[in-house]
């Protein structure tokens, strides 16, 4: 590993883990690594105390006293003008997502979580979600975001969202194709209107490129569900993924929207992510995605478009929450200490 693989969140993780004045061992057999350390070390308030190369070309090992971290500084938004949503960062720790299962009803092809019906349901317990919401209010948290997966496919969905509503206002990411009748449509009908917000994903105006990405006729469906949840009087927020190469088509895509009466606020238009299922799309790493503390069955991730991407993995068990969110505020330091114009990029999911 190096420091732009991975090794970041692995030292700050580390180190996190013990005392002030109390020494890092680094072993390594990455030749960037140890002139990376002594950056690192300069920018996090922590000390090289030594290291030493077993030979010439390695490996090395270097000891790394921990200091006092720097404070973190808000990252500057900047302007863009294209098609897809921007906006202030975030502050850290505002926000949680709860991933409720990875299993879906479609196979998007570039869903950034490798959810399909083939997928392995990685059921978020109630209790652990519950458990994690509750420790997230303790936190000063203020929002929660329930995504998959398709949501709707979680068992306890109802009892989940109920009680999460409780607690923080919610958002629950969904098609909008599973909840027209039956158990998912009494689920749906008994969530708090004044408390969850459905945000329906919709990538066209027409059914072409909505369907060739999620599936034949998944469009008409998801503009049913759409219906359906306006008429249930939930608010409704419509979001679409598209390429760069598909950014024209977001005008159209507006157009459909005012005739739907769905406000402006209530829209949101953003970029593939190249992870997961995506071939080609955005990248992205710790250095270029504003922190969002993202909580699967399997663990804490850095944001909710990197839960397949082992190098932005903050905790290997999805409690507590706290340690892994003290490791993004010191990461988040290091990095605007790096670079106090704030370079990070805003990936707006919500």
């Amino acid at each position: 590993m190096d420091c732009g693989g991975g090794l970041l969140l692995l030292l700050m993780r580390s180190i996190g883990k013990i005392e002030t004045g109390q020494v890092l061992l680094v072993h390594t057999e990455e030749p960037s690594v140890p002139p990376d350390l002594q950056d690192w070390a300069r920018l996090a308030g922590h000390e090289i105390v030594d290291s030493t190369a077993e030979h010439p070309q390695g490996p090395w090992r270097v000891s790394v006293r921990r200091g006092e971290a720097p404070s973190a500084q808000a990252p500057s938004a900047g302007a863009s003008d294209d098609v897809f949503t921007r906006g202030p960062a975030t502050p850290v720790g505002d926000r949680l997502w709860l991933y409720s299962n990875f299993h879906c009803n479609l196979a998007c092809s570039y869903c950034c979580a490798e959810s399909s019906p083939q997928a392995s349901p990685r059921l978020l317990p109630l209790d652990v979600a519950l458990a994690a919401a509750d420790e997230f209010c303790a936190l000063g948290g203020r929002e929660l975001l329930v995504t998959g997966g398709e949501p709707f496919l979680h068992p306890q969905i109802h009892v989940m969202m109920t009680e999460l509503a409780r607690r923080l206002p919610v958002t629950l990411l969904t098609n909008a194709m599973t909840f027209h009748s039956g158990p998912r449509r009494t689920a749906l009908q008994a969530m708090p209107r004044e408390r969850v917000t459905l945000q329906i994903s919709l990538d066209s105006a027409g059914p072409e490129l909505h369907d060739h990405n999620r599936g034949l006729r998944s469009h008409a469906k998801t503009l049913a569900g759409i219906a359906d949840a306006r008429d249930l009087g939930f608010t409704v927020r419509i979001a679409a993924t598209l390429h760069d190469h598909e950014a024209d088509t977001a005008a159209n895509l507006n157009a459909l929207l005012d005739t739907l009466d769905i406000e402006p606020a209530n829209r949101l238009i953003r970029p593939v992510a190249r992870q997961g299922f995506a071939e080609h799309g955005q990248p992205v790493s710790i250095d270029t995605l504003q922190p969002e503390l993202t909580v699967t069955a399997d663990g804490i991730w850095w944001h909710p478009v990197a839960v397949t991407d082992p190098a932005m993995r903050l905790a290997d068990h999805p409690l507590p929450l706290a340690p892994a969110l003290a490791t993004i505020r010191d990461t988040v330091a290091v990095q605007d200490a790096a670079h106090r114009e704030g370079r990070r990029h805003v990936f707006r999911c919500v």
